[in-house]
């Protein structure tokens, strides 16, 4: 299916919180899951209309209502009606193009993320999606653009009896797909990591001739990913000071532990910027150095030609009284002359280190 794409000129004269998808549609079709548990229970399943849900919001425990692949207009209206979300809110999850932030709607707090998967491990080509999470008092709403398995990992802890969260709140669960995006992250500069090494000893032995290119972007690469990682450091600062009821005192320390990460990640991204700068200040060093060369070896050449041109000009004109043309060894004495200029211009330029 070819994908859609609408910019934010859709939206142009339409009043706030009007419900139009900006951004390009990754997903077709939306995949909705639901798992309710407390720490002796559990319940997972799919569900076709949001309105299975009301029963379970009734019940003690945590609902996660999971969506993969972004909901249609439709849907997403009765899910705001069921869970009481502000029109922004359902605007903001359609606009595929924010940046990390987090809102505090009293009822509950909104987060959007972004999530950035390698499209093409051999041209290493980013691909970002946003990621919507919403929680409240017994609730956790998530928002994929499409089905990655980003948090498999923690359906599986919420499957594990004796795993934290079975024990916790939704603030707890909030977290951990948070710490699940975060942490890939690190193994997106695990892969840049690995090119950057690789670019080096490429620079070490003698760049191709797509070097520039490839060094070019990587560098919008690392412009793309700061662009999402200040901002991500800035809504996990707001969410640590916050005030919300729904934050436990417990959670906040292990949202001090994603904000330390976040540090850890921008100090590693400035590292890869300083080592592509560095990178390309070398590479253009090296081509200069080589284009001298080049130039020193012509140059040279031309200066060693320019008095056996001057000789051969003397004996090419065309006058018939030369004494030399008499000579028996005249053509040998001319080569013999040209080759003692040429030899000794050589050894000239050997003892002044210019050959």
């Amino acid at each position: 299916m070819p994908r859609t794409k609408k910019t934010r000129s859709a939206k142009v004269g339409l009043p706030p919180g009007s419900l139009v998808h900006v951004g390009e549609k990754l997903s077709e079709k939306s995949k909705i899951s639901l798992i309710h548990y407390d720490e002796l229970s559990l319940q997972e399943m799919e569900i076709q209309q949001i309105s299975g849900c009301a029963s379970f919001l009734k019940k003690t425990g945590v609902n996660w209502i999971s969506f993969q692949g972004l909901p249609e207009i439709p849907v997403l209206e009765e899910l705001g009606l069921s869970f009481g979300l502000h029109p922004l809110t359902l605007e903001d999850i359609l606009n595929t193009d924010q940046r990390p932030k987090m809102e505090d709607y009293g009822d509950y707090l909104y987060i959007v993320l972004r999530m950035f998967h390698p499209e093409s491990p051999d041209r290493g080509e980013l691909k970002s999606e946003q990621i919507s999470i919403l929680f409240g008092a017994n609730f956790v709403l998530s928002f994929e653009e499409k089905d990655t398995g980003t948090f498999e990992t923690i359906r599986e802890r919420i499957r594990n009896t004796k795993g934290r969260l079975r024990k916790s709140g939704p603030d707890s669960l909030a977290h951990a797909l948070m710490d699940a995006v975060v942490d890939h992250y690190f193994l997106l500069l695990e892969n840049l990591e690995e090119r950057i090494e690789g670019m080096e000893e490429d620079l070490v032995k003698a760049p191709s001739a797509g070097f520039l290119n490839t060094l070019q972007g990587l560098k919008k690469k690392m412009i793309l990913l700061r662009k999402s990682l200040w901002p991500l450091r800035e809504m996990i600062t707001s969410l640590e000071r916050s005030e919300s009821p729904l934050i436990n005192k417990s959670t906040l320390l292990y949202v001090r532990d994603i904000y330390d990460h976040t540090i850890h990640i921008i100090d590693t991204l400035e590292t890869f910027r300083d080592m592509l700068s560095g990178m390309l200040d070398i590479y253009l060093s090296t081509i200069s150095n080589r284009m001298n060369e080049v130039m020193k070896v012509l140059t040279v050449i031309a200066t060693l030609f320019m008095p056996l041109t001057f000789v051969a000009g003397i004996y090419g004109m065309n006058f018939k009284y030369m004494p030399e043309l008499e000579w028996r060894w005249g053509y040998a004495m001319a080569w013999v002359l040209m080759l003692a200029i040429a030899g000794g211009m050589l050894l000239y330029f050997r003892k002044k280190n210019w050959w």
